[in-house]
């Protein structure tokens, strides 16, 4: 039980009169968003080019459902820039929407715009695949929708991480079910070949939901509405946690992805890979929590990166309660130092966003309202070096459960960005802050 013996009391948090807690990402301001009515599933991203992105999902005629993004120019703290109108990505009539598996958007540095959302491909509830779209041109117009996923299996496959593997090229990596949907035939093993780690303890194989990634580039034809073309899958892992979010991060030494992690012992701790000279490392935890849970806690990791170093942040209840930690790594993931904890007690709740600014690293969470009325979000400034941590309000939440869904941040001109989701008289939409 060396585990006993790391250090998780909750970090030292500043008094809100103190003059440190006066200085960076204390103050926290309404930032207006160009959403109108009903609304939810937000994304938030900045982009190589300065400018921030955001997407959510709202209703279309014919009962479909509308993938929406939006472009913010230029914004920094005091100047909030002008959003362009909002554009469409896509529309359906068949898409499987959660309220933890959400789509999501992404810009490249060489201006390409990639978005995904989840499609219904079977007659059962939980059959869903990965729809993967490009646009060239700014988001007026996008290719035609790219199955990730194997469309002739049952099951489900989401969670959704995107990063830059090129300047013209998108990594990604998903959870996907193929070794469920097999696992009663007798190719069931042949569903993760290359360099899948073996079943060694680390994971159960057949019958569990893997890690896979892809790399997608533009379109191999000129054709307008071409399809991205995709020039590597691997099988990551081939035993994760069914349905917790996957997160990633660009090091020195190649991308890494996090997630929650399945022993065969229903060990479900944060692991991690690298892609690394074309191949990518053998799954590792990132800490050895060692909490034990029979089903999906739908609460997984985040992380940022800069260099070698790496910073990797969630969401456990190994001790009985649940706590929010970060850990740091100097060696691009091969090893992490004692984690610190954040924040720890029943009002908790996770759902996690990480973002990385001068000095400092950014950890926005929700927790239970004051007396149980409606949830906060909270965000924290913590010393690069994990030494202390600043936590302040930014919202109270007019939502319980699952109706906030899982805030967003991003982090630019050394400001926090955040979104939301709320339930305003019965209708759900999205609401932001920036905090400096």
């Amino acid at each position: 039980m060396a585990l006993v013996a790391c250090s998780t009391d909750k970090a030292p948090v500043e008094p809100a009169d103190s003059p440190g807690a006066q200085e960076k990402f204390s103050w926290v301001q309404p930032w207006a968003l160009p959403v109108a009515g009903e609304a939810a599933h937000p994304d938030l991203v900045a982009t190589p080019q300065g400018d921030l992105l955001i997407s959510w999902v709202q209703p279309a005629p014919d009962d479909h459902r509308e993938l929406r993004i939006a472009q913010l120019a230029s914004p920094a703290p005091g100047v909030p820039g002008a959003w362009a109108d909002p554009l469409s990505a896509g529309t359906g009539g068949n898409w499987f929407l959660n309220w933890a598996d959400t789509p999501h958007v992404y810009a490249l540095p060489d201006g390409s715009l990639w978005a995904h959302w989840l499609r219904q491909t079977g007659d059962g509830h939980t059959d869903y695949g990965i729809d993967l779209v490009r646009s060239g041109d700014g988001g007026r117009t996008w290719s035609p929708p790219t199955l990730v996923s194997l469309p002739d299996l049952p099951g489900d496959n989401g969670f959704v991480t995107f990063w830059p593997q090129a300047s013209d090229e998108l990594g990604m990596a998903w959870l996907d079910s193929r070794q469920k949907a097999t696992a009663s035939t007798p190719a069931a093993n042949d569903q993760h070949p290359g360099n899948a780690p073996a079943d060694d303890g680390h994971g159960h194989g057949d019958g569990a939901m893997m890690l896979r990634a892809a790399i997608y580039g533009s379109p191999a034809s000129n054709t307008p509405g071409a399809a991205p073309s995709k020039s590597s899958e691997w099988p990551l892992d081939i035993s994760t946690c069914d349905c917790c979010t996957t997160a990633s991060a660009i090091t020195s030494r190649g991308p890494v992805v996090v997630y929650r992690g399945r022993s065969a012992g229903e060990i479900r701790d944060i692991r991690l890979v690298r892609l690394e000279g074309g191949a990518w490392t053998a799954p590792r935890d990132v800490h050895a929590d060692g909490w034990w849970m029979t089903g999906c806690p739908v609460n997984g990791p985040v992380v940022v990166a800069e260099g070698d170093t790496v910073w990797v942040a969630w969401y456990t209840e190994a001790d009985g309660q649940p706590e929010l930690r970060l850990a740091r790594s100097d060696d691009a993931g091969d090893s992490f130092g004692v984690p610190l904890a954040v924040a720890n007690g029943p009002q908790v709740l996770g759902r996690l966003g990480l973002g990385l600014a001068q000095g400092h690293v950014l950890l926005s969470w929700l927790q239970e309202g004051d007396g149980g009325d409606g949830q906060q979000l909270m965000l924290s400034r913590i010393d690069r070096g994990l030494g202390a941590a600043h936590s302040i309000p930014v919202a109270a939440l007019a939502a319980r459960g699952r109706a906030s869904g899982i805030p967003r941040l991003a982090v630019l001109d050394e400001a926090a960005w955040l979104v939301w989701g709320e339930v305003v008289d019965g209708t759900p939409t999205l609401k932001g802050a920036v905090v400096q």
